[in-house]
């Protein structure tokens, strides 16, 4: 098989699991490999302005406890360093964001009425879907928004990476509601705004949340040739 076609495979197989064998343990070597490799993503000016910690052992369960006590004390009150969407979200996204979250959760078998299914969802979530391995992302907050653009590189990176070496990952947007928690169990310095959180791991393929096909927009729906 040729570059391309290892690449177009990659890139393809790369999906979002929301389940880990927790009991396959991940080499941390293999961790320090992937965020090696992941350095090499373009970044404005060579500015690189990610910042990443590595949580694994106690210090991981500590953290996903934390944060599982955190969300049952008071969940309306966790807001985001940053705005994930604009409120209310428009079309054509909200249509995407409603199709997605309903085949999520007939995925998982909660509805969207399920209020006590959701929080259980979102347990999980800050508990890294049970990987081995979880990754906080941070970037300091005097940047302006366009690094986000080198940081969505970087990400990917570390997705791919991680792809090639059998290992599959969650990226997620929701550790940005944890930032006090994370700020005291990981000692972040307040300059640092945290971005995402990542989940890295060997997912458990037997959950239905991991074999959902999601449609992709056709070319012809997001692109626009301009020949003369």
């Amino acid at each position: 098989m040729n570059d391309a076609l290892i690449t177009d495979a990659l890139i393809r197989g790369r999906h979002a699991k929301r389940g880990f064998h927790r009991e396959r343990v991940v080499p941390l070597e293999t961790v320090r490999d992937i965020l090696a490799v992941a350095k090499y993503a373009p970044s404005s000016s060579n500015t690189q302005p990610w910042r990443c910690y590595i949580v694994i052992g106690n210090a991981r369960d500590r953290l996903a406890d934390a944060a599982v006590e955190a969300y049952r004390a008071d969940p309306e009150s966790l807001a985001p360093e940053y705005s994930f969407f604009p409120q209310p979200l428009h079309e054509p996204y909200s249509a995407r964001f409603n199709a997605f979250r309903g085949q999520l959760g007939d995925a998982q078998g909660v509805a969207r009425s399920d209020k006590a299914g959701r929080r259980r969802d979102v347990e999980r979530q800050f508990r890294f879907f049970d990987a081995p391995v979880g990754l906080i992302f941070t970037m300091d907050r005097r940047l302006e928004w366009a690094s986000f653009i080198c940081y969505g590189c970087f990400l990917q990176n570390i997705m791919l990476a991680a792809r090639a070496r059998g290992l599959d990952t969650c990226p997620q947007q929701i550790w940005s509601l944890q930032y006090p928690v994370l700020r005291e169990q990981l000692d972040i310095p307040e300059g640092e705004m945290v971005v995402a959180g990542m989940s890295l791991g060997y997912a458990d393929d037997s959950l239905p949340e991991n074999n959902m096909a999601l449609r992709r927009l056709e070319l012809e729906e997001f692109v626009s040739i301009v020949e003369a």
